[in-house]
């Protein structure tokens, strides 16, 4: 059993397959204290030693995740992958309990909907959303994207062959494309912020935000 006490900052990991367990090794990683909760023993004895704590424990029967003091965690994340059913219990448990910030993992677009339904505050499908950011790359010039919200995303492509010498402000590209350059990278060197006296090398790499379609158009300028 772990000790009861106030972990507003730790996180509780249910399901330490290869998501949650990837994801709990990580925040190990960042000096995040994590409990990791999973019923198969094969997958705790792969984690021991690597976490913070890690239990065998059924994340579907509410006094098992009582005793393990989960309410005291202030964030969870669920990433159970395939027992739908114990998906949404052990988030339907960790909200009664009243946990503040619950993520949970899904498989689908049904599964999401019913995960917000019983508590979930965050739900994320990785394999969707790994397969619609590596289709983004694939089947476009930008060297990568990430949909910060619905519709709107973030793009880093290179800069196009017409905007060299010359600055944002003279290249006007929020007004011909309703796109934001928010950051800029010359070769060799890191990512800065970028204003409209920033000056546009060739060789350059941008940092693009904006609605998705638009910000698309842009990369496709390249």
């Amino acid at each position: 059993m772990v000790d009861k006490k106030n972990r507003g900052d730790a996180v509780v990991v249910i399901g330490l397959g290869r998501f949650g367990g990837a994801l709990a090794v990580e925040l190990v990683g960042r000096d995040v204290e994590v409990l990791g909760v999973d019923n198969d023993p094969k997958n705790v004895q792969e984690l021991s030693g690597q976490l913070t704590h890690v239990v065998c424990a059924d994340s579907t029967d509410p006094d098992a995740l009582t005793q393990l003091g989960a309410a005291e965690f202030g964030r969870a994340v669920v990433g159970i992958g395939t027992d739908i059913e114990a998906s949404i219990l052990t988030t339907s448990i960790l909200a009664d309990l009243g946990v503040p910030d619950i993520w949970a993992k899904s498989i689908s677009l049904q599964h999401s909907r019913i995960l917000e339904r019983v508590g979930a505050h965050h739900v994320v499908q990785p394999e969707h959303d790994m397969g619609e950011r590596v289709a983004h790359l694939v089947t476009g010039r930008m060297l990568d994207y990430v949909e910060v919200d619905e519709d709107y995303a973030m793009v880093k492509t290179k800069a196009p062959h017409w905007a060299a010498g010359r600055t944002l402000g003279e290249l006007g590209i929020r007004k011909k494309y309703g796109v934001t350059v928010v950051g800029i990278k010359k070769p060799g060197g890191r990512f800065t912020y970028a204003t409209s006296e920033t000056a546009i090398d060739g060789g350059d790499t941008l940092l693009v935000a904006g609605d998705t379609d638009k910000a698309e158009r842009f990369a496709e300028e390249t």
